[in-house]
């Protein structure tokens, strides 16, 4: 079992904007990595709330009612049940930790939608 990862050579690893690798497990939190570009969708989660950390790069996270802009090094909590979307402009690193129930695009389905199945075939 390998008890450390560095973020950014895991980061390297990702050819596909959009696509979250499941990196690590803190009890019933994964802690994840994935490269951005573009729009995400409008979406939420009903039951978990989800952290945002940049890396590298800069994320803005859309909601109904505010716009929360990210730099390297911030990070954002989304609370469960309030509507989101992720926009990167350029490509951007992030690290999400999110409870192991958490779907990723929640409410609805995409074409970016990936399965946990999907996350954790990255390891």
């Amino acid at each position: 079992m390998q008890l450390s990862k560095n973020f950014e050579k895991e980061l390297q690893s990702i050819t596909e904007f959009w696509s979250p690798k499941i990196v690590g497990q803190v009890n019933d939190q994964y802690i994840k990595v994935a490269k951005l570009k573009g729009e995400l969708a409008w979406h939420k989660h009903d039951h978990e709330d989800e952290l945002f950390h940049v890396v590298k790069g800069r994320l803005v996270i859309q909601f109904e009612d505010d716009v929360v802009e990210l730099e390297e090094g911030d990070f954002c909590v989304v609370p469960k049940g309030v509507m989101h979307n992720p926009v990167a402009e350029n490509e951007c690193w992030i690290v999400l930790i999110e409870t192991v129930t958490t779907q990723h695009t929640g409410d609805i389905e995409t074409p970016l939608t990936k399965t946990i199945e999907q996350q954790l075939a990255q390891m």
